[in-house]
């Protein structure tokens, strides 16, 4: 069951049902250093295993990127 959703804006195909915390592990990102949209929504990331993935729904991953003087 191939699921067709957006992540930053870009199509692609999970090829099975995930929560968004398994997309997020299976992509290797730190939960503490992103902040998540979920179809225009901004998730709390204590909610993540809760939210299952649907076909064409539109996922903004922002990583925070630590610097400066």
């Amino acid at each position: 069951m191939a699921l067709k959703i957006k992540i930053n804006g870009k199509s692609q195909v999970l090829e099975k049902a995930m929560t968004l915390f398994d997309l997020i592990k299976a992509k290797g990102l730190n939960q503490n250093r992103i902040a998540i949209e979920y179809n225009q929504n901004i998730i709390d990331k204590d909610s993540l295993s809760g939210i299952l993935i649907k076909e064409n729904d539109s996922i903004e991953i922002v990583n925070f990127i630590g610097g400066g003087r």
